[in-house]
């Protein structure tokens, strides 16, 4: 498949997101994006603790995505990722489910694309009426894993790149009517941003496992 079809599926994802399964994590309107919260990396560390003893066969916890970059504005949901070996194997869904949380069961979030193919995936919502996160089980060395990674780091590494993100967020919150719009709207600068990303891995050496 040519690299504008996996656009065409990323946009089709993002329009997708607005339908979630659950009725409790709905906002009533809009998109709101907050100034960066200090205790979202005082929350995203309990909870590593806890899914660490939670899945005991994970390679690795990571707290990912915006809500785990410093001065990163972003929407008051953390993103955790569970890096296993083996989906089939681990006791990940099983340990989660147990204890409250939700597999999201939409395609998107069960397969995502990275370098011409689907990878697999399970993501997780939180308990009904539990703290919004989306807890991501992703395979060990594969492309999408190092994408999350990747985006992290170097925003944390790039404070000018963090702060044009966060303004772009915050706009693209304002201009959106729902989580689809908003979606739509940051599909095309994130694909910038993750260019970016790559040549300063490129430049600096970096790696998932540095």
């Amino acid at each position: 498949m040519q690299p504008d079809a996996w656009i065409v599926i990323r946009s089709l994802q993002a329009f997708y997101t607005s339908n979630v399964p659950f009725p409790d994590e709905l906002a009533p309107t809009g998109v709101r994006v907050l100034g960066y919260q200090q205790e979202w990396a005082d929350e995203a560390h309990e909870l590593t603790v806890r899914l660490r003893a939670l899945v005991p066969d994970a390679v690795v916890v990571e707290h990912i995505g915006s809500t785990s970059i410093p001065g990163m504005s972003a929407k008051d949901c953390l993103d955790m990722m569970i890096v296993v070996a083996d989906l089939d194997t681990t006791t990940a869904g099983t340990s989660l489910t147990e204890v409250g949380y939700r597999r999201r069961p939409e395609p998107w979030n069960n397969d995502e694309p990275a370098q011409g193919r689907l990878w697999p995936k399970m993501v997780f919502a939180p308990p009904e009426g539990g703290r919004a996160v989306n807890i991501h089980v992703r395979l060990a060395g594969v492309p999408t894993t190092r994408v999350a990674l990747l985006f992290r780091d170097f925003l944390r590494a790039s404070p000018g790149h963090a702060r044009t993100w966060a303004h772009f967020k915050i706009a693209a919150a304002e201009a959106a009517d729902d989580l689809a719009a908003y979606g739509a709207i940051k599909e095309p600068a994130w694909r910038l941003l993750m260019d970016l990303a790559e040549q300063w891995s490129t430049e600096t050496g970096w790696s998932p496992d540095a």
